[in-house]
């Protein structure tokens, strides 16, 4: 990671995936039953939103501690959302093939994230 070519939390590769991320639960909770547009679809939406808001929010923290912390609080949601797709897969609520694209686009941001924390815990 060079910090010369870092200007904004929309050059990090993490809240890009993450971002990546946000798109594919939108897209893919729009075919939820319309009964889970307050429950399931908008708490995932929810909770993928907060993945790349604390990334963007920990950017601009100046303090090590402080960027840490928002950047355990993505790591937090994306667990929340594995959640959340599990039970989404089980209710059939989500295709197979949806499921393992999402959950594997989870774990590069999960990876991303903890590479992240750990280059500031370094830095």
């Amino acid at each position: 990671m060079n910090k010369d070519k870092i200007k904004s939390f929309t050059d990090l590769n993490t809240w890009k995936e993450g971002h990546k991320l946000v798109l594919m639960i939108y897209k893919t909770t729009n075919d939820f039953p319309d009964i889970e547009k307050f429950g399931l679809v908008s708490q995932m939406r929810r909770c993928v939103v907060s993945i790349t808001s604390n990334i963007a929010e920990g950017f601009s923290r100046k303090g090590s501690k402080e960027k840490i912390q928002f950047y355990f609080i993505s790591l937090g949601s994306i667990t929340e959302l594995q959640n959340q797709l599990l039970i989404s897969r089980d209710l059939k609520f989500i295709k197979e093939k949806d499921f393992q694209e999402i959950g594997q686009q989870t774990v590069v941001v999960q990876k991303l994230t903890n590479g992240l924390i750990k280059f500031i815990k370094n830095t």
